[in-house]
């Protein structure tokens, strides 16, 4: 290899790096490397094209970030990752497989890329001037505005407000509510979007997945005041009480401390006690159904003798 190219090579190796191991065409010829170089690498496995005119180098099975990197670099200027995709970029939401979400600045142009999910939103530019927080960028947003978009991890994407903004109406309302839970427990002060308690939401969740279950399931009693404790749900008859638990409300010692007194107190006056915390009653609805229709069962097999 001779000097010229180990050169080419250097510098693309550098951009690679940057970018998540992922380059454009653009940024290959610009680094020295023709087209008839390019093709030559891809043939040979060492570019890997993700979207037209996009690559990973090296490696056939990019991580999330790459593939998140790629897709922004394929839509051009002003592209950054958004919905539910910047929402698993900013860890609001799990990453799930199919079309990757970016937003462009404009109304027109810019072709569609095969597995990206092209959201025209004109209202993302915003002119450059200093930025009222340091916790983004300069170039983010303008005088008196939200701002709109970042990078995490060197990607370019929407702030997580705006983030929030653009997952309502656009995921199950369970996914949109554990994003506001997730962008709280960041610290993050949510504008222009309804806020309830996290608690209250998830309480409404474990409603809405019983009433699902009738009659297999009964109803229970809510926010039931018994002695100096407030249960969120119970049935009488059988002294079962179901507590849940956002981790946003749950996840310091001194919560565990109060939990673990107030579950004694109530054992103590014969109840028994189950908690489920939000990824519980969200992923596994039916586990917990199971759980609960378990106890119920028993504690009527119970009085029958």
């Amino acid at each position: 290899m001779d000097a010229k190219s180990d050169t080419a090579h250097s510098r693309v190796a550098k951009i690679a790096e940057r970018q998540h191991g992922v380059v454009t065409r653009r940024q290959l010829e610009a680094a020295g490397i023709g087209s008839k170089a390019i093709t030559g690498k891809v043939r040979r496995g060492q570019l890997h094209r993700l979207h037209r005119g996009v690559y990973a180098v090296g490696h056939r099975a990019p991580s999330w970030h790459a593939r998140w990197m790629g897709a922004v670099l394929a839509c051009g200027d002003g592209a950054v990752l958004s919905h539910h995709s910047a929402a698993a970029l900013w860890e609001l939401l799990k990453p799930i497989e199919g079309p990757i979400h970016v937003s462009i600045p404009t109304t027109h142009g810019r072709k569609r890329h095969s597995g990206i999910h092209l959201h025209r939103c004109p209202s993302l530019y915003t002119p450059r001037e200093p930025s009222p927080s340091p916790s983004y960028p300069d170039q983010e947003g303008g005088r008196g505005r939200r701002l709109l978009t970042t990078r995490r991890h060197n990607i370019p994407a929407t702030t997580i407000q705006r983030t929030i903004d653009d997952l309502e109406g656009s995921v199950a309302p369970h996914l949109f509510r554990r994003a506001k839970r997730q962008a709280e427990h960041k610290g993050i002060h949510l504008e222009g979007v309804e806020r309830r308690r996290a608690r209250s939401d998830l309480e409404e969740d474990f409603y809405a997945l019983l009433d699902r279950h009738r009659p297999r399931l009964p109803l229970p009693e809510t926010n039931v005041r018994l002695g100096r404790h407030e249960v969120d749900f119970l049935w009488r008859e059988q002294r079962l009480i179901v507590e849940t638990d956002s981790y946003l409300y749950h996840r310091g010692s001194i919560s565990f401390e109060d939990d673990y007194g107030r579950d004694l107190d109530l054992r103590s006056a014969g109840y028994t006690v189950l908690r489920f915390n939000d990824t519980q009653i969200e992923e596994e609805p039916e586990r917990v159904t199971a759980l609960v229709a378990a106890e119920l069962a028993r504690s009527r097999a119970v009085d029958l003798d």
